[in-house]
């Protein structure tokens, strides 16, 4: 067991988007802490929480107790609550939420969430705030780390929706194109698409267009396969309808071209319309699986990823509380898995690393490879 610090007080937030297994992560930072005689105390509702007045201070600062942090670990979404906070991306407010961090008497403070909460935790780092930080979000955008929290609960429950989808579509012998979260990544379409047996993803990191998502459909239509699945991450869109003169088939009729307007964005609903005119579908449906992808119980992959990031994540606080006792320099640290690994790095240099969208498995979906 480490070095015990009594009377040490960590402070503990969750930032971003909700992500299944945050409240898991919690519970067992919790449990690490009191094993370091650390006492936890949780902000809510993300930095908003650091930005606290003394009238507002009893709405934002709580101090978890084991008996209902331990309660908490198989629900869904944050206990803490979330937000994006824009006042904390000016300086003076980042300078007021580490005032606050000191006014508490917090030694440091464990962040969970995605690339702008790092960011947010390497600014309070900069202000002399001991901090580390886990990856909770289902976009998997963080390139520093194999999987983040939450990620395969996501690609879980768009599997389990995209299956059903295609049962129907079996049935009525007609595509559907299914909309999946993961803002400007393409890991959810990618993953849920691979393992679903779907025939078409499309990706934001990726280049395409309609017309080549409509020679694709045509391709599996002639293999008479009429119940083809297009994933489509939610950060793909690329073209708006002003191209598309699309003169097709309504129930094997001739019908009127479908109406475009100058600039109007592509949607799923939209892009579905398109491809059963241009491919002569008599019916081509859209779904968006939406906020269903974060509101579900953490998978055993993330509840288990949750409970090791969050035992290193304190032990590594009580080492640099430590160190800082002893006069000596410290790293704020990221921590993730690489390989199928626990492991950690410094916070900017997690921010640095490259994107690892795998482009194989993408050609692969797509029949390219």
């Amino acid at each position: 067991m480490d070095t015990d610090l009594p009377q040490r007080r960590i402070g503990i937030l969750t930032s971003g988007g909700d992500a299944p297994g945050m409240n898991a992560a919690v519970g067992v930072v919790g449990r690490a802490a009191a094993r370091r005689k650390m006492t936890l105390v949780g902000i809510k509702r993300g930095y908003n929480g650091l930005l606290f007045t003394d009238a507002t201070k009893d709405d934002f600062i709580e101090e978890l107790r084991l008996e209902t942090i331990l309660d908490i670990a198989d629900q869904p979404g944050t206990y803490l609550r979330t937000a994006r906070s824009k006042e904390f991306m000016l300086p003076e407010y980042r300078q007021k939420a580490a005032d606050n961090v000191r006014a508490l008497g917090l030694d440091g403070l464990v962040i969970i969430g995605g690339d702008g909460s790092f960011k947010g935790a390497l600014d309070l780092c900069r202000l002399g705030i001991p901090c580390i930080t886990i990856p909770g979000t289902i976009d998997n955008d963080l390139n520093y780390t194999d999987m983040t929290l939450g990620f395969d609960t996501a690609v879980n429950c768009c599997a389990d929706a995209i299956r059903s989808i295609r049962a129907t579509s079996r049935s009525h012998c007609r595509p559907a194109v299914v909309e999946v979260m993961g803002r400007h990544c393409g890991d959810i379409a990618l993953r849920a698409a691979a393992c679903t047996g779907s025939e078409i993803v499309l990706a934001p990191e990726m280049p395409w267009s309609v017309d080549q998502v409509a020679d694709r459909l045509n391709y599996q239509i002639a293999k008479g396969n009429l119940r083809v699945t297009v994933v489509v991450a939610e950060g793909a869109y690329r073209d708006s309808m002003e191209p598309f003169d699309v003169y097709g088939f309504l129930h094997n009729f001739p019908g009127a071209p479908k109406a475009c307007y100058p600039d109007e964005p592509m949607t799923a609903v939209r892009l579905a319309s398109i491809l059963k005119r241009k491919c002569g579908m008599a019916e081509a449906r859209a779904t968006v699986l939406g906020y269903v992808q974060r509101g579900n119980q953490p998978t055993a992959y993330d509840a288990a990823f949750a409970c090791e990031a969050a035992n290193l994540a304190v032990k590594l606080m009580s080492e640099n509380l430590a160190k800082l006792d002893a006069g000596e320099p410290i790293e704020h640290y990221a921590v993730g898995v690489r390989r199928g690994k626990i492991s950690y790095l410094p916070i900017e240099e997690a921010l640095q690393k490259k994107q690892k969208f795998n482009k194989r498995l993408y050609k692969i979906i797509n029949n390219q490879e």
